[in-house]
């Protein structure tokens, strides 16, 4: 059996300044990696934040962001993930949307993307993201884990479809305060109900710019809530609403005795 030690990094976001962002990261993933972290996540869209409507956010796949993620996995031996917004070489001619990408990166150069499946369609991200469709489960270090982004969090299907096959869900998200409720509700239900380790990471502060007073123009605040929930539903660690780094281990022995003790996987139809 092993064990996996992750670091959850809850940041605010420099509104479309991505050297700022990489800047304020970079010795964040430092001190996570000095503190034993092997795996090290940052927020979606850690890089620009959430505007998908702005085209200035599109990166061509492998873009500057996925090489900051690279260049942090190298530098640090250790694994890196986020989201940020690619244009898929893939993507047809007439459909050039970017999509929601969580790119982790590992220490050997190695990087895997999940495409996010369902882009929000009550904030309008699916007018300009493209969906992915595939599942993305990798195994580090003899832990399996499954990516997802924000949204996906409200569809157990997607889940429940990989719950044998994953030891943990890795969930990055931009999920706005006035819904915190559903973010921490949900979150620990898809530990339960699916007897996995679910890590979410989320972002704090203001979306936009900074107005001349230094404050930022948007009007969605961020709640952080950042967690990690083992199988059994308990929370290893709450994150508060400011910018903090959280850690967990990630045990797969606890994945499979509790699987083994409640055999509640095995009776879905």
């Amino acid at each position: 059996m092993s064990t996996l030690r992750i670091a959850a990094l809850q940041h605010d976001i420099a509104w479309f300044d991505r050297d700022a962002n990489y800047a304020t990261l970079a010795p964040r993933i430092a001190a996570a990696a000095a503190g034993g972290a092997r795996l090290v996540l940052l927020t979606e869209t850690f890089s620009t934040g959430f505007a998908f409507s702005d085209p200035a956010i599109a990166e061509p796949e492998g873009g500057p962001s996925s090489q900051f993620l690279v260049a942090e996995a190298a530098a640090h031996g250790i694994w890196v993930g986020g989201s940020c917004a690619e244009l898929a070489p893939d993507a047809p001619a007439e459909d050039q949307r970017v999509s929601n990408v969580f790119v982790l990166a590992g220490p050997d150069g190695t990087v895997h993307r999940y495409r996010k499946i369902h882009p929000f369609s009550h904030g309008g991200e699916d007018a300009y993201v493209r969906p992915g469709t595939d599942f993305v489960t990798v195994e580090i270090e003899g832990v399996r884990v499954s990516l997802f982004v924000c949204y996906d969090l409200r569809f157990a299907n997607e889940f429940w479809a990989l719950a044998e096959d994953t030891d943990a869900y890795l969930l990055v998200a931009n999920w706005p305060a006035k819904r915190r409720h559903h973010w921490q509700t949900l979150a620990r239900a898809r530990a339960i109900e699916n007897q996995a380790y679910f890590v979410a990471v989320n972002r704090v502060g203001r979306d936009g710019a900074l107005d001349a007073n230094g404050q930022r123009t948007g009007q969605l605040d961020h709640c952080g809530d950042s967690m990690v929930i083992d199988p059994l539903g308990e929370v290893l660690v709450h994150a508060a609403g400011t910018e903090t780094t959280i850690f967990a281990d990630i045990d797969t022995d606890h994945v499979a005795s509790t699987r083994a003790h409640f055999k509640f996987l095995q009776d879905r139809r």
